[in-house]
């Protein structure tokens, strides 16, 4: 049974819920696997292995990212899809989940063979995805130029330009300004907002695990806030510093391979992934791959709050152990929801043919998270739950409700 399911039984406890509900959400509505086979640089042919499920789309067409990665799996594509499901019933948007993934090491790949192979993902695809249907977008190593490849294959199959179909493209063909930053901005909003009832200083100090795109731009903006940027971890290594770190510099060595290049610099020193979550601080951001925080090292955290950036880095069996130790998580569902949010707004412009601002975008994320993480605080409180747990519960009575409208 997947980890989602499992805290999506628990939630059931505080509902009167229809057992067809549960039932439902068992399975995914709709499961896709198909062979791209592309021609590589050298001549020879490759076939890779393709996922697309389709979760639930109750309250929407399906929404979610697509991966590339060497260890993705089925059950990890499915797994990925419930999570957005209950991410956008969560945040009210009119979406159901949906997750997609490609077994590839993306790193291994030239740019042209990466052309390839997203191209050769929408024409596997092309039947499951659309603007009122399906709505693929960038997940971990897929990017801007991941999906211009992907919507412009899709207009050569339909035979029209349909920007709506996916999100998270390069502004010049239709994407949404703030799109970038937006899953490390709405978790930053909701630390903001919440700092004094989670006691946390203007000058906290952050770890942040995962310095890729929503890591990157969470300590960007936490140290332009005040914040200490004390530890980070990349795939290669982590390094640290109680002093603080210079954001120039990390962002400098990491264009260059790993934030291990500031090994060697006055006050930094390098540390393992365990070592990493055992650094004290006021903030842990977990910014990085599923279940990295599990039985065997939650123990070890030294952080008062934990942010999910990442979808599912803590399993249920360390939420307990971080639970009884009164660290307070800040869960997925929740804390990387600007991602989807941004999204959404990127969808509906394209729809309505508009191109909002800047200010626009970032004003209308922060009313958004603001007013999601009140009615999430509000509800643990008064039920006497955790954060986890009140958003769970709150995303599951919403789809319970649309699954109830249609009978």
């Amino acid at each position: 049974m997947s980890s989602a399911y499992r805290r999506l039984l628990e939630a059931a406890r505080h509902l009167d819920l229809d057992p067809e509900v549960l039932e439902k959400l068992k399975t995914p509505r709709e499961f896709t696997q198909a062979r791209l086979t592309i021609a590589m640089d050298d001549g020879s042919t490759k076939c890779f292995t393709a996922f697309r499920c389709r979760y639930d789309d109750t309250r929407g067409p399906t929404k979610g990212g697509i991966r590339y990665a060497k260890d993705v799996d089925a059950d990890d594509v499915k797994e990925l899809a419930l999570q957005m499901t209950l991410k956008c019933s969560l945040l009210k948007l009119p979406f159901g989940g949906a997750k997609g993934g490609v077994v590839v090491d993306a790193n291994s790949l030239s740019i042209r063979e990466l052309e390839r192979l997203d191209r050769a993902f929408i024409r596997a695809f092309a039947r499951v995805i659309g603007p009122d249907r399906d709505i693929p977008a960038p997940d971990m190593y897929t990017n801007e130029t991941t999906m211009a490849h992907m919507a412009d294959e899709y207009y050569t199959i339909v035979g029209k330009k349909t920007p709506a179909v996916i999100t998270g493209k390069p502004v010049a063909q239709g994407g949404s300004l703030g799109r970038d930053d937006a899953t490390a901005r709405g978790g930053f909003y909701i630390i903001q907002h919440k700092a004094d009832t989670l006691r946390l200083e203007p000058g906290m100090t952050v770890v942040i695990i995962g310095y890729g795109n929503a890591g990157m731009h969470y300590a960007r903006l936490a140290a332009a806030a005040g914040c200490k940027i004390v530890a980070v971890f990349d795939s290669k290594g982590g390094v640290g510093n109680p002093a603080g770190l210079d954001i120039d510099k990390l962002e400098a060595v990491k264009s260059q391979g790993s934030v291990t290049g500031m090994v060697g610099s006055p006050g930094v020193s390098e540390l393992s992934s365990d070592a990493m979550l055992a650094v004290p601080c006021d903030l842990l951001v977990m910014a990085a791959k599923e279940n990295m925080v599990h039985a065997g090292n939650a123990g070890s955290i030294k952080a008062k709050v934990i942010l999910e950036l990442a979808n599912g880095p803590i399993t249920p069996e360390a939420d307990a152990i971080l639970e009884a130790m009164n660290v307070v998580i800040i869960p997925d569902a929740l804390a990387n929801a600007g991602g989807v949010t941004v999204s959404y707004y990127e969808w509906v412009q394209n729809r309505q043919g508009e191109s909002w601002s800047l200010e626009k975008v970032q004003e209308r994320l922060k009313t958004e998270m603001v007013s999601q993480a009140d009615a999430v605080w509000a509800y643990a409180q008064e039920k006497n739950i955790s954060l986890r747990q009140a958003a769970y519960v709150i995303a599951l009575s919403r789809i319970a409700e649309a699954m109830k409208a249609l009978k």
